[in-house]
Formats: C-alpha cells, structure tokens, sequence
C-alpha cells in the first residue's frame, strides 16, 4: 500500500509526526512530507534524522496556497494540524475557528484538487457533547469532514477520535514529572477527574487503522482504558520513588470536563464494535427530512455513551504498568533527562 507513495503530515513537527515519522522512515514510502508553520522544530528534525526521504514545507492549514503547494502529487496524508490547547482556545476562540475549521476545509479541498487518494483527520473526545471552544472547533472540524466525504470521488477521507496522549508535549504526566523534580506539589485539578489512557504509538495505530479499513465519512475509536488523575499522580510517585511527595488540588481549569467522552450515546446507537476499536459510519440521510417524521430510531434511549468513567478503570499498579512503556518514564528512572521532545 506504500510502496513508492508520498504522505504528508499537515502539522507534522508535533508529538504525533514525530512518531509517524519514527515508524514510517524506514518503511517502503518514498516521500514523507513534514508541513508545519514552526522552521525552528522543522530544523530541529532535519538534523535528527537526516534522511534525504525526509522533506519540509514550511506553511499554515490557514494558508489554501502553501497548504495546496504542499499537497502536489502527495498520495496519502495525515491531518494532524491544530490548535489543542483548551485554556488558550477559551481565550481565542476565533483563532481555533480558523486553524481547526477553516484549516480543515483547505486540507480538503487541497486534497480533492491534487487526487490524494486518502485523508485521515485527528479529533478529539472533547468534540463529543463539547463545553470548551476547543471541542466546539473540532467538532466543527468532523462536521466539515463528513460534508466534504459526501461528494468526493477518488479520495477517501475519514477521520480518529482519541482522548490526551500520554507524554505528549503539554499533557499533564510532563509537568508533574517537572513538579517532583523541582520539589513542587503535585497539582491535580480534580482527584475524581477520569482520562483515558493512550500511548503515542497506539494513536499512530488508530490513525493507521483507519487509513486502512475506513470508508468515507466514518470516524474511528479505539477502546482504551481509564484512570482518575489522582490514581495517574499516585502510579508516577511509586515510580519515581516519591510516595510520600505532596499532591495538591487546586480545582479545575477553564474548560475542563469531569471526563472524558470518546462516542456519544446516539452514535454509540449505530457504532459497529470491531474488537479493539468502535466504527461511527456518517449519518446517510438527506435533506428530505420529512420521510424519517414518523419513524424514529429507538435505540438512542437505550444506550449509553462512551466515556472514561465507564470504560476499564485503571489501578495504581495498572497505571504503573503501562507507564513504564512511556520512553520518557524509563528515561526518569534512569535518572535522564525528563524533558519532552520539542
């Protein structure tokens, strides 16, 4: 499937692109193209890696004419461009509009005008029942990626829904490792606040999952378990030989939910379970809404959604277990460096 192809990974200088590129520089692709707007962390990759497959556009998703440059005879790409950060889009709401809506629709129609055979897009839980302007931009986002999957013909665009990646620049595990370290507290906004539980290597596994199976429109989820933050606060002092180390709550921040929702209960209601991952197909209908008045679709108030209360609940020694799996959390216990890959 990827022998001799181009993929492009718009926002490809993040924690994401990064592990693409980990998995994907020795594989069969001729070309992976890395579109970002940081040169700086472009720089930083061109001489980490060093390999002549390896090729860097600098541009923003805001920008149709450097995001269509880019897209020039790409096969595949990954679109991972956006803003995540919830206090910053509560701020600027506006700037996430343009970024994750507007930024989107020109991925797409760049991808449509050049013949790019597949496009996945990365979203979020917090677009599920949104209540930040983060998860209302990337809400949006999905919107506008099932519109545009209606009409096309030749390229298949989909998309991944996935909660906070463990380790990732500006998630939490991060910081608290930087806290112990500096001899701060621990600070957990809300000890009762569950997050599901996601490596970077299994979202790449979700993304390429999706490449592989998905038809247009659909979205994809992987099953994943949870933890509440203090259990995750509790697992990584054991580790870092800090038991006794002070854990402070300081409430939640702007935007925050309880937990997290990674399918809605109407979509759970049409969701396919496909083993380690649910399959959400677009909704079909059209316009005519008047021929669906008189039948409705039961199911929806039998179920329930999907949520990192519900799912498998992680322990203390279930979270260690899958800590220990993070690069950065050997790397602490090596008494390395504790800094994220920038």
């Amino acid at each position: 499937m990827f022998k001799d192809r181009v993929l492009l990974i718009t926002g490809g200088t993040g924690s994401f692109g990064k592990a693409v590129l980990n998995r994907f520089l020795d594989s069969d692709l001729r070309e992976i193209r890395v579109f970002s707007r940081d040169e700086k962390k472009q720089d930083d990759l061109r001489k980490r890696y060093a390999n002549s497959k390896l090729k860097f556009y600098i541009g923003d998703v805001r920008d149709q004419r450097s995001v269509s440059a880019a897209m020039r005879d790409v096969d595949f790409c990954f679109h991972a461009a956006a803003l995540k950060q919830v206090p910053s889009c509560e701020f600027h709401p506006m700037e996430a509009v343009r970024t994750n809506v507007f930024g989107t629709e020109n991925v797409l129609e760049a991808a449509a005008a050049a013949g790019v055979k597949r496009v996945v897009c990365l979203s979020t839980d917090k677009a599920v029942y949104p209540i930040n302007a983060m998860g209302m931009s990337k809400a949006m986002m999905e919107k506008v990626m099932i519109a545009h999957s209606r009409n096309l013909e030749g390229t298949v665009v989909c998309g991944t829904r996935y909660g906070n990646v463990m380790a990732s620049r500006g998630s939490v595990i991060p910081l608290f490792i930087q806290q112990v370290l500096a001899g701060e507290p621990i600070t957990v906004t809300d000890p009762a606040m569950t997050r599901f539980m996601m490596t970077l290597d299994e979202s790449v596994e979700l993304v390429l999952y999706a490449f592989q199976h998905g038809n247009n429109g659909d979205i994809f989820v992987q099953k994943a378990p949870a933890a509440t933050v203090l259990t995750l606060a509790r697992a990584l002092l054991d580790l870092m030989g800090r038991s006794d180390h002070p854990i402070q709550e300081i409430g939640t921040r702007h935007g925050e939910k309880l937990y997290e929702t990674l399918l809605s209960r109407e979509e759970m209601s049409h969701a396919e379970d496909l083993g380690g991952y649910y399959r959400v197909p677009p909704d079909g209908r059209d316009l005519n809404y008047e021929k669906f008045i008189e039948k409705g679709e039961k199911r929806i108030n039998l179920g329930q959604d999907y949520n990192s209360h519900n799912t498998h609940q992680l322990d203390v020694e279930g979270m260690k277990e899958l800590l220990l799996r993070l690069d950065l959390m050997q790397r602490v216990k090596r008494g390395e460096s504790a800094a994220v890959d920038d």
